[in-house]
């Protein structure tokens, strides 16, 4: 076997360990849940954001906070309110006297975006002006302030979450901040025996305390192996297929693509679909990513990037069911 491929196999049998650590660690807290606690990792190790939607009560901020535990990496949270303005969520400047001297000048005091993992809880609760603060962190990793650009610290990652129920005094997303989301992950309810068992482990005292897996270094290390794995020209006209099947009105467009969408997925969701699969490949100790891995990352990827029209909501069509429909439609190989 060739010393450099031996070395890959070694890399990926290193991150497939590291994968079973972290769901250990957190299974230790978070009962059930176990593909959105897949998702959320490949999303981490592929360097993107995740927007977790579900009712009170399903565990959104406990499982942030777990996973920045198994991580050892910082962790700040940040809870939206309609009256927050964009300085709480960077930081501002603020006038400073020198004691020796006596001279005045500004200083820059860093807001809560300072840091490796940043849970925005209820980011649909606070104006599109503040919302839009985070988009220049999440999408260039850096924040500026007056004439002053500051780095963000890697690994950075957003999870913001979303109550889907509630919607009086929330601000939608618009789509431009969305899109900056890698996946929207959906939280169901929990099944009969798991509800059984998170009553029995948070009504007798204290939850466990997870133990770090990885540090910082470590997850920017996994994040630049995921770009490494190789994926298919196979897989990726596979990609490009079904990011082209949600265009409505093209040629070659599936009829119900056209009946039920306004606008399909753009070049992000493509590039997305590759990355979530070559890093759930990683994670699972496999050298390549496969159109298997693509169908299980095409769910969370699109499902915020297909704008429905009325037609569908006249015949409760939403997102997902259209998703569904394309995986049936579009197939493996090229006819």
């Amino acid at each position: 076997m060739p010393e450099r491929e031996s070395a890959d196999i070694q890399l990926v049998e290193r991150a497939h360990a590291s994968r079973d650590k972290i769901l250990s660690e957190v299974r230790k807290v978070i009962i059930g849940q176990d593909e959105l606690i897949e998702q959320v990792m490949a999303a981490l190790f592929a360097g993107g954001h995740v927007l977790l939607v579900g009712v009170p009560g399903l565990a959104k901020t406990l499982l942030v906070r777990t996973l920045a535990r198994t991580l050892s990496v910082n962790f700040k949270r940040i809870q939206f309110t309609p009256d927050m303005m964009p300085s709480d969520i960077t930081g501002t400047e603020v006038l400073e006297e020198d004691h020796a001297t006596g001279r005045k000048q500004f200083v820059f005091v860093r807001g809560p975006v300072f840091t490796n993992m940043l849970l925005a809880d209820e980011i649909n609760r606070t104006p599109p002006k503040t919302q839009a603060a985070l988009l220049e962190a999440m999408q260039e990793k850096d924040v500026t302030v007056g004439k002053q650009t500051y780095k963000l610290e890697e690994p950075f990652m957003v999870m913001a979450t979303q109550n889907p129920i509630e919607q009086e005094g929330t601000y939608p997303l618009p789509e431009a901040q969305l899109d900056r989301f890698m996946f929207m992950v959906m939280l169901g309810y929990p099944k009969a025996h798991e509800l059984k068992e998170i009553i029995r482990k948070t009504t007798v005292g204290e939850l466990p305390v997870p133990n770090a897996v990885l540090t910082g270094e470590e997850v920017v290390h996994l994040r630049q192996m995921v770009w490494t794995i190789p994926i298919s020209d196979h897989v990726l006209d596979y990609v490009v297929r079904l990011v082209q099947a949600t265009h409505p009105g093209e040629e070659g467009t599936p009829e119900f693509s056209s009946r039920y969408l306004s606008w399909g997925a753009g070049p992000r969701a493509g590039q997305y679909l590759s990355l979530g699969a070559k890093s759930r490949a990683l994670l699972r100790g496999n050298l390549q990513a496969t159109a298997d891995d693509v169908r299980a990352v095409i769910h969370p990827v699109m499902r915020h990037r297909l704008i429905t029209n009325y037609t569908a909501l006249a015949d409760g069509v939403n997102s997902d069911d259209v998703i569904d429909q394309l995986l049936k439609a579009v197939p493996e190989t090229s006819r």
